[in-house]
């Protein structure tokens, strides 16, 4: 496919380096000739130095036989604008990310009037998982498929766990639950588990079943599943806007820190549900004066990394609650991990998944779609939903009679309305969707999965 960015900032460079692994053509469009240089240096693609909501350039970058352009620029009202200028000049579909909280009320206005494919908010997006979360505390992290009937939990297991020294294969015997157990990270290491796989202390899993069977497992491994009542929030930007905006349908009391007078002024006008810190969360003391170590759960959303990774660590010597950090940076990755900080939401990450499944579903054939994808794993692990929309030589067949590559796990297929987590002698069939796990990057039709 050719594709245009416009914008070369982090989800920009991601989304040029990903989809140009995946075989595509990438034009990437900047401003700034530092950001081109890094993005060509980083992956083969051609750069343009130019503003992207202009003709010209677009039309430099080879907008005639585009087949989509994305528009991740800093502004939204120029993400819109490219959009509009290349829809004069091509039939391209085009994606925007706009993350204003003013525009949220009028993104389907804006999608379906504008004809764009895809509006992206990677805030909205960011605050929606961490409301997952703080849901079912017991989670780090917690993805959807099929329209929300079916969960990908991702836990920890803590020591004296009850399933320490159980096989994957003796879950359905012994705890009598029909779950499935997708991966377990042990380390540095990532498995897709087979039924023979032994679980350890501080195991990572991760297991995929709908809602209710998932909490019989949860209750039968004594693990908490009551939902936060009440949270502390560092930071109160466009994340933490939306998050409040979702906590008070589910009745979470909030509690915003936030330094800038001006910003708490606002909140509070806007949520008036929400109680507003005019203070530095930095501070400690103002911390364990509005109840840090009594709260449920605390979320560091501030517009720094290294803050939010520093006041995390304060808090989790604190707390025994629900612990969530925001770090914007892939390159923290390999730091953050061994601190033990729960949960760690990149919304860079959550933008580029998007976009790299909606060009995944355009580049599949007739037979099926990719319909949802996420990194279980990031670059290591998928799990995508796809839609069986023809018959093919994975149809109407058991699995156990159908040869798959190594590490690839048929996680779930939602038939109708029923959820079934396959075994054997179960088939996939036409109309059917159905989530594979796989080692196997960049899967774009559910054949891929066949040797």
């Amino acid at each position: 496919m050719n594709i245009i960015i416009v914008g070369c900032g982090k989800v920009g460079q991601t989304l040029a380096e990903q989809l140009n692994e995946e075989g595509n053509n990438i034009t990437v469009i900047d401003i700034d000739p530092e950001s081109l240089k890094n993005v060509s240096t980083s992956a083969d693609v051609l750069g343009i130095l130019g503003n992207g909501a202009t003709h010209s350039v677009q039309k430099e970058a080879g907008i005639e036989n585009a087949d989509l352009l994305i528009a991740v620029t800093d502004s939204d009202e120029l993400n819109l604008l490219c959009y509009m200028v290349a829809k004069k000049s091509s039939n391209c579909q085009a994606i925007a990310r706009v993350r204003n909280p003013d525009y949220s009320i009028d993104a389907s206005f804006l999608k379906n009037e504008l004809g764009l494919a895809m509006l992206i908010n990677p805030e909205y997006s960011a605050a929606a998982e961490i409301a997952r979360v703080l849901r079912f505390p017991a989670a780090i992290k917690i993805d959807t498929f099929a329209k929300g009937r079916v969960e990908l939990v991702k836990f920890k297991l803590p020591e004296k766990c009850s399933l320490v020294g159980l096989s994957v294969k003796e879950i359905s015997t012994v705890l009598k639950c029909d779950v499935l157990i997708c991966t377990v990270e042990r380390g540095d290491e990532a498995y897709i588990a087979n039924g023979d796989f032994v679980f350890e202390e501080r195991d990572v899993v991760s297991l995929i079943a709908p809602h209710k069977k998932a909490n019989d497992f949860f209750q039968k491994i004594n693990y908490k599943l009551q939902s936060a009542k009440n949270v502390i929030v560092a930071g109160g930007g466009k994340i933490s806007q939306y998050l409040c905006e979702i906590l008070d349908r589910y009745s979470i009391s909030v509690k915003i820190i936030e330094r800038d007078r001006k910003l708490c002024e606002y909140l509070s006008a806007q949520f008036p549900y929400a109680t507003i810190i005019n203070g530095d969360a930095n501070d400690r003391e103002l911390l364990l004066e509005e109840g840090v170590n009594r709260a449920d759960a605390f979320a560091a959303l501030t517009d720094q990394d290294e803050e939010n990774i520093l006041l995390a660590l304060f808090v989790k010597n604190t707390m025994s609650g629900k612990l969530i950090t925001k770090v914007s940076k892939t390159e923290f990755d390999e730091i953050v991990k061994p601190l033990g900080l729960d949960t760690i939401i990149t919304p860079k990450s959550v933008t580029s998944d998007v976009i790299i499944r909606y060009v995944r579903s355009m580049k599949g054939s007739m037979g099926s779609n990719v319909e949802t994808l996420y990194n279980i794993i990031r670059g290591k692990i998928e799990a995508a939903e796809f839609m069986i929309r023809a018959s093919s030589e994975i149809t109407d067949t058991p699995l156990m009679e159908l040869k798959f590559k190594e590490n690839v796990l048929i996680a779930s297929i939602l038939r109708n309305d029923q959820v079934i987590i396959p075994r054997g002698h179960d088939k996939i069939l036409t109309g059917d969707r159905v989530i594979v796990v796989s080692k196997h990057l960049a899967l774009r039709d559910i054949t891929d999965i066949l040797k």
